[in-house]
This record gives structure tokens, C-alpha cells and sequence, in this order.
């Protein structure tokens, strides 16, 4: 038996239909592009301020941590009986234990091929050389300025001497009369000095009378470096 249709309602078919939740939505309207003058969307991107700095050059950022570590201002009175307005405490970038380890990180690639042995020239050099023997494995003399009167009475602590290839390792070199006596007195006691690093040279006249009695001055950085770099 054939169903019979109803008509519809009057004013039926004007109404909106329901949409029908098991049928595809129409695609959306397209939006409308962005304007110039709108700001860029940074959904999922960090914002600038969020992200690592890094430095450019490590070298230049190593050497300014130094300077600022180190350079005073006051007043002193320097060894010649001068005074000064400023002043530069090694010590200073020594006795920081992160910055300590990463002039010595630094200096492992100055270090000639066949050295068997380091050694830290009494004060400065001997963090120094202490934290390169850590890092390098080999092993580390501590040497005086003068031999005690007793015990010893050596000026080469901690290690055997005779026969190695020694590396001298001193904070800082000015006019390197400390490292020559240094190099002396181990090649008094049969080893063979032929390098010395150290973190500043000053510029001084330290290279060439290291040059002088056959050892070559490597430093890490010159004052002047360090001083541009503070600057820049």
C-alpha cells in the first residue's frame, strides 16, 4: 500500500534546516589574510628572549670574562712605587673555579706534541697546571722560587725532573725573569724545557728573552687582547 505524503507546513520551507552531525560540515569560509600591519604568529616558537645567547666567539668571550674578573679600579701602589688607578689582580681569575677550568680547557691546545710533564711555577702557575694535569693526564711539578733551606731542599716539588719534556706554566708573563729561572733550574736538574705557556703575556719583552735561552712563550692572550675584547 502506497505511503501517503504529508505536505509541508506552511512557512516550512523558509526555516533553516538543523545541520545533521553525522553529515561532512561544509568547509569554512576562508579568512581573510593578514594585514601589513599584523604581527606575526609565534605559536610553538620560543620568543627571542627565551632563547640561549651565544657568544660569538668563545675566544673574545673567554678573554672578557678574564679582564673583568681581574681589572680593579682604586688606587694602588704598583712595585715600582708608582700608583695607579687601576689595577690588574691575577689572582682574581685564578680562584673562580668555572673560569679556572676554562682558561685551562683553553690551554690544552697549546701544549706541544711529546711533553711528558708539566710544571707550575710557584705562585700563579700552580692552579694552573694543576687543572691541566686533570685535563691532560700528564703529570705536574710545582717549582719554587728559591729551594727550601730544609727537608728536600729541592726547587722542583712533586715530580721526577731528570729526563722529561717539561712544559712551564705561569699566570702571567711581564718581563719573564721569573720563567727563565724557572727553565734554569730544570734544566739544572737534567730535564728539557723547550715550551712555557701562560694565560696573559703583557707584552713586555717576556717572548723575546724566553727566545733568548732556546724556550718559546705560548700565551693564551696578549693585554692587548684582552683589553680590546673588554671593549668590544
Amino acid at each position: 500500500m502506497p505511503v501517503e505524503q504529508l505536505p509541508d507546513p506552511p512557512g516550512s520551507r523558509d526555516r533553516p534546516r538543523p545541520s545533521n552531525p553525522l553529515r561532512p560540515s561544509d568547509p569554512a569560509p576562508a579568512s581573510d589574510p593578514p594585514r601589513p600591519e599584523d604581527p606575526p604568529s609565534v605559536v610553538g616558537v620560543a620568543a627571542a628572549s627565551e632563547l640561549p645567547v651565544l657568544p660569538l666567539d668563545p675566544v673574545a668571550d673567554l678573554a672578557r670574562r678574564v679582564y673583568r674578573a681581574s681589572h680593579l679600579t682604586g688606587t694602588f701602589v704598583l712595585r715600582s712605587g708608582a700608583t695607579s688607578s687601576e689595577y690588574f689582580d691575577k689572582y682574581r681569575f685564578e680562584s673562580d673555579p668555572r673560569l679556572l677550568r676554562a682558561l685551562a680547557e683553553a690551554m690544552v691546545g697549546l701544549l706541544p706534541e711529546g711533553a711528558d710533564g708539566l710544571a707550575g711555577l710557584e705562585l700563579g702557575g700552580v692552579p694552573l697546571a694543576t687543572v691541566l694535569s686533570q685535563l691532560t693526564g700528564l703529570p705536574a711539578g710545582f717549582v719554587r722560587k728559591q729551594a727550601k733551606p730544609y727537608g728536600t731542599r729541592r726547587q722542583a716539588e712533586g715530580l721526577e725532573v731528570a729526563g722529561r719534556r717539561l712544559v712551564v706554566v705561569e699566570d702571567v708573563v711581564t718581563s719573564a725573569g721569573a720563567v727563565v729561572d724557572a727553565c734554569q733550574a730544570l734544566r739544572a736538574e737534567g730535564a728539557e724545557v723547550s715550551v712555557a705557556l701562560c694565560v696573559i703575556d703583557r707584552e713586555s719583552g717576556g717572548p723575546a728573552r724566553l727566545a733568548e735561552i732556546g724556550v718559546e712563550l705560548r700565551p693564551l692572550f696578549t693585554m692587548t687582547q684582552l683589553k680590546e675584547a673588554a671593549t668590544g
